[in-house]
């Protein structure tokens, strides 16, 4: 793994200060020239490699070659090298460094912040444990499938003190159940999608179903965090919940979460930690851009919660088949990016979308 230059951390240090978070650096996810190019750049300990998912450079690695060795079986996804839908986890991870979600939020130590070390992944922060089980998991899924060559071992470094978290593939499956099976669920339908005689667009809708499914089981696993969010001020901790939310939609949705699409998604999440003062539309640093998602989620997670969970449920339902998944992304591309388009129309929308199911 090269070493991080004075310009990439400068890169880093910038995208942090400014007010929208910067997630793409020379077309890439940030600070992706300074990750791991094969497995030997990690480090390795007695035969077992040792990636430490609390360096920002080594958790992001583990995406680069999660997307490497995944990427001679995702032909049905596209003819673009940036097609897998893994690329959207680095472009969040970049998100969540430039935002400075990643730093530790209880002021007890420099790490992540701006005048301590910046590549430092706080196990404080909520957002950063919430990503553990969409990145060291899935990698260890992988291992385990042999998609990162045979008989590799892989322990993740976990500091002293973190007792909440697994760091190896035997100890995850004990630990989440339902979250392992899923992942190698979806490792093992993408080896045998290459020498399925179905046409692309049912593979590619195949394989999308098995990868969300272990996303949000990813998700709703790291529950274990929750005490986390104690850190941070109720408006944050309120848009984390829509976040999570929100990632209902996008799966039921089998949303293809390229580097394209889903840096067009990320771009205007907000590019800063929120205080307990700030209220969308209406946060005067934040773009409009920005004000726009948070008061999209915001109204979301209202109504959902106001009808008792049903317009998650209504969605999920409505999502029933190819045809209705192509609507259902389309929907949320408009709610969720163009200002114009009422809600209202979207709870109609889904409502009769859902009754014809």
């Amino acid at each position: 793994m090269q070493r991080l230059t004075a310009l990439g951390l400068l890169l880093a240090c910038a995208a942090s200060l400014g007010s929208s978070a910067v997630i793409l650096e020379n077309g890439m996810p940030i600070l992706w020239s300074h990750t791991a190019g094969q497995l030997t750049d990690l480090p390795v300990e007695n035969g077992v490699l040792t990636p430490d998912p609390w360096h920002f450079l080594h958790r992001m690695s583990l995406y680069r070659l999660l997307i490497a060795a995944t990427d001679p079986f995702m032909g049905c996804m596209g003819t673009n090298a940036t097609d897998s839908p893994f690329w959207g986890l680095p472009l969040q991870l970049g998100w969540m460094l430039t935002s400075g979600r990643l730093g530790d939020p209880t002021g007890a130590s420099t790490c992540g912040l701006q005048t301590g070390d910046t590549m430092c992944i706080s196990t404080q922060s909520w957002w950063a444990c919430q990503n553990y089980f969409v990145s060291a998991l899935p990698f260890l899924s992988a291992a385990q499938q042999g998609l990162m060559g045979p008989g590799l071992q892989v322990k993740m470094q976990m500091p002293e003190g973190v007792e909440d978290l697994c760091t190896t593939y035997a100890d995850c499956s004990a630990r989440f159940p339902e979250v392992m099976p899923k992942w190698d669920a979806f490792f093992q339908g993408l080896k045998s999608a290459s020498e399925s005689p179905l046409p692309d667009l049912e593979k590619k809708d195949a394989l999308l179903g098995l990868y969300w499914a272990a996303q949000m089981a990813s998700s709703h696993a790291s529950a274990v965090c929750n005490a986390r969010q104690s850190h941070y001020s109720s408006t944050e901790v309120y848009f984390a919940q829509c976040w999570l939310n929100a990632a209902e939609y996008v799966s039921a949705a089998y949303f293809q979460s390229n580097l394209e699409r889903s840096a067009v998604f990320m771009n205007p999440l907000p590019g800063r930690i929120l205080q307990v003062t700030d209220v969308a539309p209406n946060i005067p640093d934040l773009s409009d851009e920005e004000n726009h998602t948070l008061s999209v989620f915001s109204w979301m997670q209202n109504i959902n919660n106001l009808l008792g969970g049903s317009l998650v449920r209504m969605w999920g339902k409505a999502m029933c088949s190819m045809n209705t998944r192509e609507k259902g992304k389309e929907m949320l591309e408009q709610v969720l990016l163009n200002p114009g388009y009422a809600t209202t129309s979207f709870l109609s929308i889904v409502t009769g979308m859902a009754t014809g199911c």
